[in-house]
């Protein structure tokens, strides 16, 4: 794979489409709660939360929790 090819795949899309729910995640996360506050106020298990933040990480095209804290707050949407 090229690095060319890489980069573009990791790109985050324009448009990420990002539910309600998982904006609020990322809301709850970039106040710095620990991922089993986050789990409690969310009323689930920490592994949910885990694996949705790998699911919103995948959706716009970042590797982690705090890149996409980032770019949602970059784009105004926390």
């Amino acid at each position: 794979m090229s690095t060319l090819s890489y980069e573009t795949e990791r790109r985050p899309p324009n448009n990420a489409g990002l539910h309600r729910d998982e904006v609020h995640l990322l809301s709850l996360l970039a106040t710095g709660l620990p991922i089993e506050s986050v789990a409690r106020r969310l009323n689930v298990c920490p592994r949910t939360v885990r694996r949705r933040c790998r699911g919103v990480c995948d959706k716009i095209g970042v590797s982690s929790v705090i890149e996409a804290v980032a770019w949602a707050a970059r784009r105004r949407l926390i």
